[in-house]
């Protein structure tokens, strides 16, 4: 029997509990899904016999070592902050390890333990970061085994609505974490290279510098992830002239966007006074000059020059922002905690929406002289409000690294990402008979086309 601790039941655990249940029978597994509340592990294990659900508090030091004590690999779907203690614990014991999450500094000092006991502690195996990984790294050692050279590696993800629950002006709904939406692309220049240059988007121009793309017929933007450069020893791409990722969004998002950036009501460096009695409206003006007679839409309109049969000020209208009556209703709240809580009124999933992922990675390479380009792509839709396509993009990939760890398919130790032919290979082969599955096409080379780009 191998035994799999599952700590956090969240939303993106679903598929990943599913997964591993079905197989449970055949591949011998029992599973606990320890969380701070059991509700969630209790509906996504359903009765079902070899599994059950415990309370678990990640910062009881005593009660989590027992946990770990009793398992062979531990999967963390912690926040990505808490992954170190259950880390060292599973050093300390000698149990593997997989987590969704970027890899962090403090994860990779572990490494020599890890290779030393024989231990795989795999990271960045869900989504973004996780199957771009694995389908960037499949087509790069493609082109590298012709002999070619690669002068174009440009990768976009994103988790948007499924078009039949796409019901408002601004085509998103929020499908994962709200804060991290409201908090995206701060903390430092979008920073890429561009024909052998580098570039550097401050935030306050993040979403004014966007590109578009087509996805399955289907127009998209992008804006610039925030550090694009930090893969280019890992993938092999040290060279490379170009190198860009960003967040896939539906046109005209962004720029409508950027209007909170503008005003400030994404910071999050600062708490309001009285916001807990504030109402929507007040808030919309503490950012606007002070009138005796002008009304907050007029000197929003003026400021930010938004023309009143705009599509943007529609979009803002859709809000409810201007709303008098609304209240905040939390106390010593950051603009960026109001900012979430009015888009949750508007943009939180209705009980039969369905959410849809989105991924895009375009190759340029250089063989015998002449410039090719590869285009490769995937949309997946969720089933319903359990089994998101969030959760199946996230939750597959980790399962089935779990389940080839426990059966040393996957064998080689150490802190890693799934950037090898051992790991990604049987992962993204098995990944297609749930739908998962990347169409890649052979484009004409178009390298970095400024037509494409807005501002």
């Amino acid at each position: 029997m191998k035994n799999i601790l599952i700590i956090g039941a969240g939303k993106s655990s679903s598929s990943l509990i599913k997964y591993l249940l079905e197989k449970s029978d055949a591949e011998n597994l029992r599973l606990t899904i320890g969380d701070i509340s059991t509700k969630n592990a209790l509906k996504f294990i359903d009765s079902h016999k070899n599994a059950k659900a415990i309370v678990l508090d990640v910062f009881n030091e005593d009660q989590r070592t027992k946990e770990i004590k009793k398992t062979d690999l531990v999967i963390s779907m912690l926040p990505a902050r808490f992954h170190f203690e259950v880390a060292k614990d599973c050093i300390k014991f000698k149990k593997h390890m997989v987590t969704a999450s970027y890899i962090s500094n403090d994860m990779k000092t572990l490494n020599e333990a890890a290779i030393k006991h024989n231990l795989v502690f795999m990271n960045e195996i869900g989504l973004d970061p996780g199957l771009d990984h694995m389908s960037a790294m499949k087509i790069i050692h493609n082109i590298q085994e012709k002999g070619a050279i690669m002068v174009l590696f440009e990768s976009f993800c994103g988790g948007l609505v499924a078009p039949e629950s796409d019901t408002n002006l601004w085509n998103y709904k929020f499908t994962w974490n709200p804060r991290n939406v409201v908090l995206a692309g701060q903390g430092g220049a979008a920073m890429f290279i561009q024909e052998g240059t580098y570039k550097y988007i401050p935030y306050h121009k993040l979403f004014r510098r966007t590109e578009f793309l087509k996805i399955d017929n289907n127009k998209f933007e992008a804006y610039a992830n925030r550090d694009s450069l930090k893969y280019r020893s890992i993938y092999g791409l040290d060279n490379i002239p170009t190198m860009y990722r960003g967040t896939i969004r539906k046109v005209g998002f962004s720029r409508a966007w950027n209007i909170f950036v503008q005003l400030g009501m994404t910071d999050d460096t600062y708490t309001i006074e009285d916001s807990e009695n504030m109402s929507y409206r007040d808030f919309v003006n503490l950012f606007l000059a002070y009138s005796p007679s002008d009304s907050v839409e007029l000197k929003l309109r003026s400021y930010l020059k938004i023309d009143q049969d705009d599509i943007m000020w529609e979009k803002l209208v859709e809000l409810d922002i201007f709303n008098p009556k609304k209240k905040i209703g939390l106390e010593n709240a950051t603009p960026a905690q109001i900012l979430q809580k009015i888009l949750e009124d508007s943009w939180t999933l209705e009980e039969n929406d369905k959410d849809m992922i989105v991924m895009q990675h375009l190759f340029g390479y250089e063989l015998d002289g002449k410039k090719h380009q590869i285009e490769s792509s995937f949309m997946v839709k969720g089933e319903n409000q359990t089994y998101t396509a969030m959760a199946k993009t996230v939750g597959l990939p980790v399962a089935i690294a779990a389940l080839k760890i426990l059966k040393e398919e996957i064998k080689t130790p150490g802190v890693q990402i799934p950037i090898t032919k051992e790991v990604y290979e049987p992962i993204l082969l098995e990944l297609e008979n749930y739908g998962i599955k990347f169409s890649e096409i052979e484009v004409p080379y178009l390298g970095y086309n400024p037509n494409n780009v807005i501002g």
